[in-house]
């Protein structure tokens, strides 16, 4: 696809081979739009991109860290693109300043630009009786902040955090929707967009389960496959029969009507709704899913709210292997645009995962022999497949130890 050498050495270091993996025009046209290096003479957009991305790779928790490992070698600066090395003082003040929708928009121009090849390459598990059809998974994660050096992020009394509230496109297994907001907001009240085209399929967790949403979802006839909360009070329609030689992890499935208070303002209530009993062996436990789809079999449904937990694998994924939980700057543009930048990252990493990385790879196994290789001069197909676990030989005759007289005190 041209993307990628497929020989040991390059004239490159990986941390700029997978820079490049952003096309120019992306670049340029999101500085552009928000007008990101006016003003500025030394440290420009790439310059904060470049530094904050060697940074989300080698796992460098301080700006100290990131000046001092990118000055090691000055052959290593001109071939990252850059004209010097940037000082502590300089990113912390690029952090501050330049705004973080730079590089939220850049995010989105590459998931538009790489979501074909990405789709190509998918391993997204189909569901067959709704195979084709848009299923996004909707879920938020919660970060913890010391509320003295955040005091911008107040979640409780005596301590901050945010939440980055996403949404997955099911297809991609990457969110193509990301709101950053403070903690204390509700999961439900933290995506700024509810509804999506006719057809699509929402799969969320109890924390969005509100009747004035899900009365929005039937009107813009989206499919929503949520969890029913504990107090809910319905009544039973009829009770649809089981299969009997398949399924056993369905133990019930009925139609339902909501009949509290609040439904019947809403008007939910004249809506037949379906109730679906799942035993979750895994957990040893019974899951009430709700939705409004009464043609699909019981175990699709089932199915559509397992693949929820894709989104949990991802949340895993990017707190793991990138710098999303500690930060090198305290300000909220800091902050959002650290987390936006290791988006970026995490996406350029499943690009070369599905398109170069031969077999069932472990991403944080590719994670790390990456960071091991990020500033050697290897091509990436290299350092994906041909670096393993093992020993490996010496060339040549290994030099033997120079042992000299030691000296007695």
């Amino acid at each position: 696809m041209g993307l990628f050498t497929r020989n040991k050495s390059n004239k490159k270091p990986i941390i700029k081979q997978i820079l490049e993996l952003i096309p120019n025009s992306i670049l340029q046209s999101s500085i552009a739009k928000h007008k990101s290096d006016k003003f500025c003479s030394k440290y420009k957009t790439y310059d904060q991109l470049v530094s904050q991305m060697f940074g989300q790779l080698n796992k460098c928790l301080t700006l100290s860290d990131i000046s001092t490992a990118i000055a090691v070698n000055t052959t290593f600066i001109g071939d990252l693109g850059l004209q010097q090395s940037p000082a502590r003082s300089t990113m912390s003040d690029g952090n501050a300043k330049r705004s973080w929708k730079v590089f939220e928009t850049m995010y989105y121009k590459l998931l538009s630009h790489y979501s074909n090849l990405l789709l190509r390459h998918g391993k997204a598990m189909d569901i067959e009786e709704i195979k084709g059809k848009v299923i996004k998974i909707i879920d938020s994660t919660t970060i913890s902040l010391c509320l003295s050096l955040f005091e911008w992020a107040k979640f409780r009394t005596a301590k901050g955090g945010i939440k980055i509230h996403t949404c997955l496109d099911h297809a991609l297994m990457l969110p193509d929707l990301v709101n950053i907001g403070e903690a204390a907001v509700h999961d439900k009240r933290g995506h700024p967009q509810t509804v999506f085209a006719p057809g699509t399929i929402i799969v969320e967790d109890k924390g969005y389960f509100d009747f004035s949403l899900m009365m929005q979802r039937i009107n813009a006839d989206n499919v929503f496959v949520t969890r029913i909360k504990d107090n809910t009070v319905y009544e039973s329609i009829c009770e649809k029969e089981l299969p009997v030689d398949k399924d056993q992890h369905i133990l019930k499935d009925e139609l339902i009507r909501l009949t509290g208070k609040k439904a019947i303002e809403v008007g939910i209530d004249q809506v037949t709704l379906r109730r679906i009993v799942v035993y979750d062996s895994e957990k040893d436990v019974q899951l009430e899913i709700i939705t409004q789809e009464l043609r699909w079999a019981a175990s699709t449904i089932a199915a559509l709210y397992k693949a929820r937990w894709d989104v949990e694998i991802f949340f895993k994924q990017l707190k793991q292997n990138l710098l999303v939980k500690t930060f090198t700057g305290t300000s909220e543009n800091a902050v959002k645009s650290q987390i936006y930048i290791a988006l970026i990252t995490y996406l350029l990493l499943e690009l070369i995962k599905r398109c170069i990385a031969k077999g069932a790879q472990v991403f944080s196994n590719l994670c790390e022999k990456i960071r091991f290789c990020l500033t050697y001069y290897h091509s990436l197909d290299y350092v994906c497949n041909q670096i393993k676990e093992g020993a490996v030989k010496a060339r040549g005759k290994p030099n033997k130890p120079n042992c000299q007289k030691s000296f007695n005190f």
